[in-house]
């Protein structure tokens, strides 16, 4: 008895025993798994953060990359338009028809007709025909037969059905041809009126040429390209006023950080200085690539001249004004231009060599004064067009007798501000007097001479002048023309004190300061 009680003890300690350790395995493995879960969720945490990290990184990255691209699209801007072919060939704008070929489909396919052998009943064979199989046969086939004639039929009026679709779906594809055809031929009988009026340097057809071309330039897309186009055709005179960009084209951001400890992407201002000269870079790259590209554009020798005025239409943040102060103006020939090697100048020692004025603080939208002025082109040889109605009411200045003339000339500077004294009577139909600019500093003796004439004035008439200039002590010499100047004159006149006035500029000085509304027109004369 006592030993079967003590066994019993025995086995409940056991019992205990086993218990006790179950609990502390499976305590030890709960302790471990909650440490396993532990570490895992600070491994995915880390994890997460990395990846966080990363992706910031990348953002910082990305950001300064654009940065970066955008920089060297500026510094590039004169450079990636000197493989290009500005010209504009007439003939690649022709529109050439490729019609695709006529494909109707299912339509193209004939409807396959009833197959007899679906409808023929199978004949008697063997016991069939000893037992009166054969009569059978008979009706079967008979049946069969007006089946397949009923089916033949239907086939035909479906397939006839087929056929008149197909013919309309035809008509409608050959109608579709006419008409790209009749409208490729307008564009190019369009396109050919273009090319004979711009060949015959129609005044209206040139600025529309160059216009394409300006447009045909690529340029980043927070360039304006927006831009006016005029065509002196005595004088052989391309005028181009181009809109420039603003300040904010260059990045006022150096670069960004990522700051780790305050989880925050911060930037660095760029330095004022490096703004103001990126952004004269980009004012003098645009002005070379202009000119570039429209001397280039011209195979058949229109333009001896081209006339460029950047400006900048935006607002003058003293005045909250809108304001479009003119920033570089440049006056150059092709034969002084095209002897620049572009891909090895420094642009803005290029522009002084060209004799360009270039505004001093551009930043600040302190102006430069046109080497012309584009509303002083004739408004019949600019893009917008509007040529008044009593234009031939206007006095025609080729009319007026010498001492006429004299008389004109000489009033419309007095009321320019200058203080006249004709020094001799002409013997050219023009006047040559000595006039006194009673401003202070800009101020001082000014030579004029003018030049009543129907052609292009020699660039003899431009060496007279600054010898007149020279021998009087001038500080200024002003030429006035009814007519125009060949590049010669312009060449000889780059960086002396000599200013070129030809027809057009006449009468918008006229009519601006005089409120004479006059006209030039030799075709009187003839």
């Amino acid at each position: 008895m006592q030993r079967e009680h003590a066994r019993q003890i025995r086995a409940a300690q056991q019992a205990q025993t086993a218990y006790v350790r179950q609990q502390t395995a499976m305590r030890r493995a709960a302790e471990q798994a909650t440490r396993a879960a532990q570490r895992a969720a600070v491994a995915d945490e880390r994890d997460r953060k990395r990846l966080y990290l990363e992706a910031r990184a990348a953002e910082v990255a990305a950001d300064n990359a654009d940065i970066q691209a955008h920089l060297e699209e500026l510094e590039q801007l004169l450079h990636s338009t000197l493989e290009v072919d500005d010209h504009i060939d007439f003939t690649r704008l022709r529109k050439r028809v490729q019609h695709p070929p006529f494909n109707p489909g299912q339509l193209a396919q004939p409807i396959p007709g009833p197959d007899w052998r679906r409808f023929e009943p199978p004949a008697p064979t063997g016991l069939g025909k000893m037992f009166g199989g054969q009569g059978k046969y008979q009706q079967q086939l008979a049946a069969a037969q007006t089946q397949f004639q009923q089916a033949q039929g239907q086939h035909a009026a479906a397939e006839a059905d087929r056929q008149r679709r197909l013919a309309a779906v035809h008509q409608q594809y050959q109608q579709h041809c006419q008409r790209v055809e009749a409208e490729a031929a307008a564009q190019n009988a369009e396109i050919d009126r273009f090319a004979a009026a711009f060949a015959a340097g129609d005044p209206q057809a040139v600025v529309d040429y160059f216009g394409m071309v300006l447009a045909n330039s690529v340029y980043p897309d927070d360039f304006p390209q927006q831009y006016r186009v005029a065509y002196v055709p005595e004088s052989r005179q391309l005028v181009a006023e181009y809109e420039l960009p603003t300040l904010d084209v260059v990045p006022a951001v150096k670069d960004h950080r990522y700051v780790k400890t305050r989880d925050e992407i911060t930037s660095t201002a760029r330095p004022a200085k490096d703004i103001r000269e990126r952004y004269t870079s980009v004012v003098t790259q645009v002005t070379l690539r202009t000119v570039h590209e429209l001397f280039e554009a011209d195979r058949t020798g229109l333009v001896d001249t081209v006339v460029f005025n950047g400006v900048v239409d935006t607002t003058d943040p003293r005045t909250g004004q809108a304001v479009r102060p003119c920033l570089v103006t440049l006056r150059t020939t092709r034969n002084q231009f095209t002897t620049i090697n572009l891909a090895k100048v420094d642009p803005a020692a290029c522009l002084q060599h060209l004799s360009a004025s270039v505004s001093k603080r551009p930043e600040e939208l302190a102006p430069v004064r046109p080497v012309l002025e584009f509303d002083m082109v004739d408004k019949r040889f600019i893009d917008e067009v509007d040529v008044l109605a009593d234009l031939d009411e206007r006095p025609n200045l080729l009319r007026l007798n010498p001492y006429e003339f004299e008389s004109l000339i000489q009033n419309l500077f007095a009321k320019m501000g200058l203080d006249t004294k004709q020094t001799r009577a002409s013997r050219d139909g023009g006047v040559d007097c000595v006039a006194y600019d009673p401003r202070p500093i800009f101020g001082g003796k000014v030579v004029i001479q003018a030049k009543r004439y129907k052609n292009t004035v020699d660039v003899s008439a431009v060496r007279d002048l600054f010898g007149t200039l020279q021998n009087e002590g001038a500080s200024k010499g002003i030429l006035v023309t009814t007519s125009g100047y060949g590049p010669t004159s312009y060449e000889f006149a780059s960086g002396k004190p000599i200013e070129l006035i030809d027809g057009a500029n006449l009468l918008y000085l006229l009519a601006e300061h005089a409120q004479l509304q006059a006209r030039i027109d030799a075709s009187e004369l003839e």
